[in-house]
């Protein structure tokens, strides 16, 4: 099928995804909203009955966009056919410092991919996903399908990347078995490192990327880009890492930038990473077969699910990616954990604990092509 526009599609297709509307609010339609309005308005479960058409795409995309992105860039853009959505990078939120080579990016559009065929399935759609190199894009091919309402879809608007401190007490082994099931698959090996002393080696790799990343200027300067530090900036930019989902206290954004330099240090930062990890209940490193943008998409797809099924058993996780995001402490990292020549893509701490403010999202009309 030829591509078609958005707006020819919405007036013309009458197939999986047709019908004809206008796509929401825009984006400073919610400017003046408080926080906790913005969240549960961005973060709501369903309605799934009855859903077709305008409504149907603009459901998908939506619960796609509440994927994690890296430093919640939401690097993604999606365009809609009658019968496929693809999910293309957006380049202008790329992290170049963090990410030189985007492979956070292309993760994050994995995990995009993850939500959408979970949010399909519970919508009667069943999906076949692929990697179009052509066009560096991931496309998703929808058909008709019973609907199922998986328990991986449910836990989607409860998922979040808690980055509190944990309870401290080990999984069990059937909790760690499904763990695994749902963040492998035949191109991503899953290691779940649960041992104190392994935990202290992925540490020492953290306090190690950390302090060269917090000492590195073109990164700090970076990170703050992406900081929202008072919830109405958090709200009227809906992106960004919201000061508060982190357990930081909400400043206005003049104070948080004159302060951030002087509270932010490496010291600081590696003293909380400490307490963090110690009070996980293990680390899991996801590893690509091979290392290109498909198999980090399907990294991406593997997080997801791992995330979503921990937020089924109720499981946090963070990520503490320092250990990867350096490409000079990267090998060794992997020979200290045991992946050796293969590059280990995500770093991620897990454990039960405590829910936090979540995350904001633009409006799935900034996010369409």
């Amino acid at each position: 099928m030829n591509k078609l526009t958005r707006r020819a599609l919405l007036a013309t297709t009458p197939g999986v995804l047709g019908g004809a509307a206008t796509f929401g609010a825009s984006p400073s339609a919610w400017a003046s909203e408080s926080y906790e309005a913005a969240t549960a308005r961005i973060w709501r479960a369903g309605p799934l009955q009855g859903l077709s058409g305008v409504a149907l795409s603009q459901e998908l995309v939506r619960y796609a966009t509440l994927a994690p992105s890296s430093h919640n860039t939401q690097c993604w853009k999606f365009a809609l056919d009658g019968r496929s959505v693809t999910i293309l990078p957006d380049l202008s939120r790329r992290c170049p410092v963090v990410d030189p080579d985007d492979h956070h990016l292309y993760v994050s559009l994995g995990c995009a991919a993850e939500n959408l065929v979970q949010a399909g399935l519970a919508l009667g759609l069943a999906s076949e996903v692929h990697f179009d190199a052509a066009r560096d894009a991931v496309v998703v091919n929808l058909s008709p399908t019973p609907a199922v309402v998986t328990s991986l879809f449910k836990a989607i608007p409860e998922r979040q990347c808690t980055r509190g401190e944990y309870d401290g007490k080990p999984l069990s082994a059937q909790d760690l078995g499904l763990l695994e099931r749902a963040g492998s698959n035949d191109g991503v090996r899953l290691l779940l490192l649960t041992e104190r002393a392994a935990i202290g080696r992925v540490l020492d790799f953290v306090v190690q990327g950390n302090t060269a990343q917090l000492n590195d200027k073109a990164f700090v300067k970076e990170l703050k880009s992406w900081i929202r530090f008072s919830a109405s900036d958090a709200v009227a930019r809906g992106d960004g890492l919201f000061g508060k989902s982190s357990g930081s206290p909400t400043l206005p954004s003049w104070l948080g930038n004159l302060l951030f330099d002087f509270v932010v240090t490496a010291k600081s930062e590696n003293e909380k990473y400490t307490r963090q990890l110690h009070s996980s209940a293990g680390v899991a490193v996801f590893v690509a077969a091979k290392e290109d943008k498909a198999h980090w998409v399907e990294v991406g797809r593997a997080y997801e699910r791992f995330a979503l099924q921990g937020t089924v058993m109720g499981v946090r996780n963070a990520h503490v990616n320092m250990p990867v995001e350096l490409a000079a402490l990267r090998p060794r990292f992997a020979n200290a954990i045991g992946p050796g020549h293969q590059r280990p893509d995500l770093v991620v701490r897990f454990g039960r604990g405590p829910t936090l403010p979540p995350s904001l999202r633009r409006p799935v009309q900034a996010v369409l092509v």
